[in-house]
Formats: structure tokens, C-alpha cells, sequence
């Protein structure tokens, strides 16, 4: 676990990171040193003992199950996928996207999933996908790819895909239609187990604040 006088919060690069920082600056910590073009990783507020890590979204629940970070800012999605021991402590709204389901137009969409029974299915997320078709009682074979994933069914690698949508738009532009939605993800604030109980006179006051923002309803995107 990180040091006693510091709580170190982990950062995701990309989408989340602009609204992240909006959401810690009304919450009344200093990200101005962040708001600026750079490639450092680490930023420290000496003046308010904090520590900002930047990191791939996907990196985020091992630096705080490991206790690297304090506390960390990630999608539903990499949570439910990587199942890594972190308290999941508030849903916070922003960075909304849906896992579904999604077929080749006019090919797969009218077929049951009966009659898409032991097909393959491409996906980023291969606990997600595992999980979602054996309640259905299906099995599928699950291929993991890292990217491009709507480019499976168009090379007939696969019949389905599994993936991450907001818009639906690089669906829609491939030819891919939703059969299926899965659940819906959002932005959460998790902590490791051990810093919520050790730290929590510094935790609890940050859970409030964000907590009051959210509710006030604040626009963040």
C-alpha cells in the first residue's frame, strides 16, 4: 500500500481523462499542473499531500487491488471484465457506453440464439462474453482479439462480436447490427480495500464531495 501521508489516486488516459479532472477540480483538488500538454505520468500536490498516477484504463484496477493507488477512476466495463479485488465505491455517471451483442446485417439478426448455438463469437472482453452465454445456456466459442473487432464477421473469423458501444456509429459503418444488450457502463470511483479502511479519514471527505457533485447533477462532458 502507498505511503501513510500521500492518498495517490489513479487517472485513466484517454475518453475519461478530461472529464476526470473536471470532476476533481469541482471537487477542490489542484489538477492544474495536469491540464497542461504533457507526458508525465506522475503529478504530486506536495501542498495537499495527493498523488495523481496516469494510466491505461485497463491498468487501473491492479495499481489500486495492489494498493499502488489509493483510489482509481474506471469504466463498469474494465471492472465486471478484469474482476480484480477493489471496493467499487461510487457510479459516477459519465463515460456511458453499452456491451451488446452484434451481428452481420441481415445474415445473423433474425436467427435465434438457438440456431446461433456453438458459433464463434469475437470480443475484448472474454469473461463478459463467457458469462453473458452461459446464462443463456449457450456455448459459444469466444475468440480474444485486441482490436478491430468489427472487422471479425466481415472476414468470417467470427458470427458475433461482443464489444463496447456509445453511439453505435463504427457499428452501424461495418454492417453490424445489435441482436443483444448486455449491460450498460459508466465511470466508478474504487479504492483498495485496504487504503478505505487505513485512509479513511482522507477517502470518506473525497467520496462526499464527488458524491455531492454527482447528485447535483454536473456536467461533465
Amino acid at each position: 500500500m502507498v505511503g501513510q501521508d500521500y492518498l495517490t489516486m489513479a487517472l485513466p488516459k484517454g475518453t475519461l481523462f478530461k472529464p476526470t479532472l473536471k470532476l476533481l477540480k469541482l471537487a477542490g483538488f489542484d489538477t492544474g499542473e495536469m491540464e497542461q500538454d504533457s507526458r508525465k505520468l506522475l503529478f504530486v500536490d506536495e501542498a495537499h499531500k495527493v498523488k495523481y498516477i496516469i494510466c491505461r484504463p485497463t491498468d487501473i484496477p491492479t495499481f489500486v487491488e495492489y494498493g499502488s493507488a489509493d483510489l482509481g477512476f474506471v469504466g463498469k466495463d474494465t471492472i465486471v471484465e478484469q474482476k480484480k479485488d477493489v471496493y467499487e465505491l461510487l457510479d459516477l455517471k459519465y463515460g456511458y457506453c453499452r456491451f451488446v451483442v452484434a451481428v452481420p446485417q441481415g445474415t445473423h439478426e433474425e436467427k435465434t440464439w438457438e440456431q446461433l448455438a456453438h458459433t464463434r463469437v469475437a470480443t475484448k472482453f472474454p469473461k463478459v462474453a463467457e458469462e453473458f452465454f452461459r446464462e443463456k445456456g449457450l456455448q459459444m466459442e469466444i475468440i480474444k482479439l485486441h482490436g478491430n473487432i468489427e472487422l471479425a464477421p466481415i472476414v468470417g473469423l467470427s458470427e458475433m462480436i461482443v464489444d463496447i458501444v456509445s453511439s453505435g456509429r463504427t457499428l452501424r459503418e461495418n454492417n453490424l447490427v445489435i441482436k443483444d444488450e448486455i449491460f450498460k457502463s459508466t465511470t466508478r470511483l474504487i479504492a483498495n480495500r485496504v487504503s478505505h479502511r487505513m485512509k479513511s479519514g482522507r477517502i470518506n471527505p473525497v467520496i462526499d464531495g464527488v458524491r455531492g457533485l454527482i447528485e447535483q447533477g454536473v456536467e461533465l462532458e
